[in-house]
């Protein structure tokens, strides 16, 4: 356990470092970048072009029919001791419901007398998904990681404010996003958004949960054809130094590097991971087993459809400049944008499970 928390340091240093270090090898003062609170300004990208549009996509459409073969491959038998029992869904799950629909309700109206406490539907309408996803993955398995990992759970909303305030402060580079509706005073605002930032991780965990235990699920993406042949030891290194070199770009050339603040991060922790001996959600991949790495993505793009939905028509918002891809919107988001949520959803749960003890039991065994 001390190993990863060391590693997950050092991770966090060189994210943290990279940056403003081709800040300043490109001559720009590193402490316009580092005021506090982390409010992003709007400033002007460069304009849409179909050449970057289609460069983008073409991958992004080669990881999608890649998944869309493997999920429609032929289902594996079902897995030995497991046998799904019928239960209901407990009464808090309910009151998560009614607490979800209420909150949705507050955050779409502009009724004056909740004009005030308007800005705050963030976070009781994450907080009731959240439960509710629980009490799915209770009637689903008669478990769930708030009843069943209370202690490790609860712990995931701090880290998960830390974690999302690493993102805050990249964001300072590319400025692809910023907040608005909100109060900008110093103290109140990063309370507020501590607090909303608190929600991110245990989203994705307990939605990642579900999806883990649903039987289509269960059944597809192992049993895949795989190479037999392990990576040599200096994939890892050649994967890191390419990672630190895009995140110190994004420093140098932040317009045309902006993907790197989703992608290179993972890169960094994975191949940290990987030279520490550590497992890593690609481990299994070499045994044909993509369940580990798919339902961490899939749980992150449902969350984030979540997250554009529900953020489109409320008061406090974020709002988004992204060059050369702003295009094709669906709610906020331009349609590229939503396969950021592939590798942000694999880097949270390689930080949550960098958290859990050898003795927890991992998601995707259960």
């Amino acid at each position: 356990m001390r190993r990863k928390i060391s590693l997950l340091i050092f991770f966090a240093l060189l994210v943290f470092a990279l940056p403003p270090a081709g800040i300043y090898l490109s001559g720009r003062s590193v402490g316009l970048f580092l005021s506090f609170p982390l409010l992003t300004a709007s400033v002007a990208h460069r304009s849409f072009s179909w050449l970057v549009f289609l460069l983008y996509l073409l991958p992004s459409a080669g990881v999608i029919a890649l998944v869309a073969v493997a999920a429609s491959s032929k289902p594996a038998e079902a897995e030995a001791g497991f046998s799904p029992v019928k239960r209901s869904l407990p009464w808090w799950g309910w009151v998560a419901l009614a607490g979800l629909v209420i909150s949705w309700l507050f955050a779409w109206t502009r009724l004056p007398w909740l004009a005030a406490s308007q800005r705050f539907t963030f976070i009781p309408l994450w907080l009731s998904y959240i439960f509710l996803v629980n009490a799915l993955c209770f009637r689903q398995a008669g478990t769930c990681p708030l009843l069943h990992e209370s202690v490790f759970f609860l712990g995931l909303f701090p880290l998960s404010a830390v974690f999302w305030w690493l993102f805050e402060y990249l964001n300072q580079f590319v400025h692809n996003w910023l907040y608005a509706g909100v109060d900008h005073g110093p103290l109140a605002y990063s309370i507020h958004a501590t607090i909303s930032f608190c929600t991110v991780l245990p989203a994705v965990y307990t939605t990642r949960t579900w999806i883990c235990g649903l039987k289509w699920f269960r059944r597809r993406f192992h049993g895949l054809p795989y190479g037999r042949a392990r990576p040599g030891n200096f994939i890892p290194w050649i994967t890191l130094g390419i990672a630190c070199a895009g995140l110190f770009g994004v420093g140098l050339w932040p317009e045309e590097l902006f993907s790197l603040l989703w992608l290179a991060p993972l890169l960094i922790l994975i191949s940290l991971k990987t030279l520490a001996g550590l497992p890593t959600l690609f481990t299994s991949l070499v045994n044909g087993d993509w369940r580990p790495a798919v339902s961490a993505a899939a749980a992150a793009l449902l969350c984030g459809f979540l997250w554009e939905m529900w953020n489109f028509y409320s008061l406090a918002k974020w709002m988004y400049g992204i060059p050369y891809v702003y295009r094709f919107k669906i709610f906020a988001m331009p349609i590229l944008g939503y396969m950021g949520y592939l590798p942000f959803g694999l880097l949270c749960i390689e930080v949550i499970e960098s958290f859990k003890c050898q003795g927890s039991v991992s998601q995707e065994k259960r």
